[in-house]
């Protein structure tokens, strides 16, 4: 038997061996009851119109908070994290989030005197409208409304609402254009959030 022949036969053994690893078996474990409560159990109390497309890699929290439209994409490694006790998560129908969205109704406090992971947390609603696309990386903070049509480029930080029809971008994201074809009112300028109401 040459070398190579015997490192062939020792390589189905050396994989068996590795997949038995009571290590490995651990880890597998605690990996599938990492996804049980940040998705399938989340995902159960979520309400969903039609057509939704929601990859298995996206972790929810506080699924009964959690309301998509019909038609709703929702791509990899996204997180949609409603708040513990009132903030909801809203997406109307036709919204597109890109790898790695994510959108939380829930922040911590940061007063001086309180480790932050024992201060109160502020949650407000997140509403996103009707076809609306969030490109990859976008962070969307509690109590932001983004407007009907509204496009938010990559790695932007939502952290105040957009109006409807805007193309936003930046940290934190501000509106540099509008959708080809649409008339924006009067009051909004480029560089605005949207109109108090």
């Amino acid at each position: 038997m040459s070398p190579a022949s015997g490192s062939r036969a020792r390589g189905p053994w050396r994989t068996l061996r590795r997949l038995a690893d009571p290590a490995l078996v651990v880890h597998l474990a605690k990996i599938a009851r990492y996804w049980s409560y940040a998705h399938v159990e989340p995902r159960r109390r979520l309400t969903a119109g039609p057509g939704l497309r929601m990859s298995p890699l996206a972790s929810l929290r506080n699924g009964e908070r959690i309301t998509l439209g019909r038609d709703v994409h929702v791509g990899e490694r996204c997180y949609l994290w409603a708040g513990d006790s009132t903030g909801r998560i809203v997406l109307g129908d036709r919204v597109l989030l890109a790898p790695e969205v994510f959108i939380t109704a829930s922040n911590y406090g940061v007063r001086h005197g309180t480790p932050i992971a024992q201060q109160e947390r502020r949650e407000a609603d997140v509403v996103i409208g009707d076809d609306v696309w969030l490109g990859a990386h976008v962070v969307v903070l509690p109590g932001v409304v983004v407007g009907d049509g509204a496009v938010v480029g990559a790695a932007s930080v939502v952290s105040r609402s957009l109006p409807a029809h805007c193309i936003a971008v930046g940290v934190p994201a501000k509106v540099v254009g509008w959708r080809p074809g649409y008339v924006p009112p009067d009051d909004v300028a480029p560089g605005d959030a949207a109109p108090e109401t």
